[in-house]
């Protein structure tokens, strides 16, 4: 699907931005898709049951007296401790040796994962269910949602990122990238797959430069490095 010349852009604007970046500061599930694809962010084991208004004017339903309270939004604080616990995290990450950077990446996740919100959380896992069905359509919609009530949460326009790549419209991906990085620019999935689409859509500088950012702040995924290594074969001697 041709995509416009400003969607390059916008593209090459982010990583004109994440240049200076370095490692001090960026994603991932199974690839949904066309390799090398990154996957989406898991969601909370601990999944609300719980019906989140399909319409912004239905009611919303009443909860029973007996049902505990949703969780409270987290405070300044515990934001604080959360971000200082990635800065370590994203550290250990970056070790070029040693295998403790799988357990660093997975705590990175998981604390991604989370939106604060009970409800957002259920469109989330809704979203991603009607990807794991192939329904981008749907999960367009569930993720539209979220995006709207949370948009402060990475992982919902990330998860998005997806649902349009899949759905074939590049533009908006590479525009729902744009807010996952704007919002936390050492997400190393959305750099991935912001290689990804690059790549597929002939823009092979960019995409190498996407791929190379995204390897500062996780240095060891291997999708990124195969493709560090196809894209500079494919461009050596075009600077000449």
């Amino acid at each position: 699907m041709p995509v416009p010349l400003f969607h390059h852009a916008v593209a090459a604007a982010l990583l004109l931005g994440l240049a200076g970046f370095g490692s001090g500061q960026a994603g991932q599930a199974a690839p949904l898709a066309k390799a090398p694809f990154p996957q989406a962010i898991p969601v909370q084991d601990e999944a609300p049951q719980e019906n989140f208004p399909e319409n912004e004017d239905d009611p919303a339903p009443e909860t029973p007296l007996s049902e505990p309270a949703a969780p409270s939004e987290p405070t300044a604080e515990a934001r604080l401790r959360e971000r200082e616990d990635l800065d370590l995290l994203f550290a250990e990450l970056a070790e070029p040796e040693g295998e403790t950077w799988a357990r660093a990446e997975t705590d990175i996740l998981r604390i991604w994962s989370r939106s604060g919100s009970a409800a957002m959380d259920l469109l989330y896992k809704r979203g991603e269910a009607a990807l794991d069905a192939g329904d981008t359509v749907t999960a367009i919609g569930h993720l539209t949602a979220l995006t709207d009530h949370a948009p402060d949460f990475a992982a919902g326009w990330y998860l998005r990122s997806v649902a349009f790549y899949l759905d074939g419209d590049f533009g908006p991906a590479i525009a729902d990238l744009g807010e996952v990085l704007r919002l936390e620019p050492r997400h190393f999935g959305a750099l991935t797959q912001l290689g990804s689409i690059l790549e597929e859509l002939g823009d092979d500088r960019n995409a190498l430069e996407a791929f190379r950012q995204s390897l500062k702040v996780h240095p060891h995924q291997q999708d990124a490095q195969d493709a560090v290594r196809r894209l500079e074969q494919k461009l050596q001697g075009t600077d000449a």
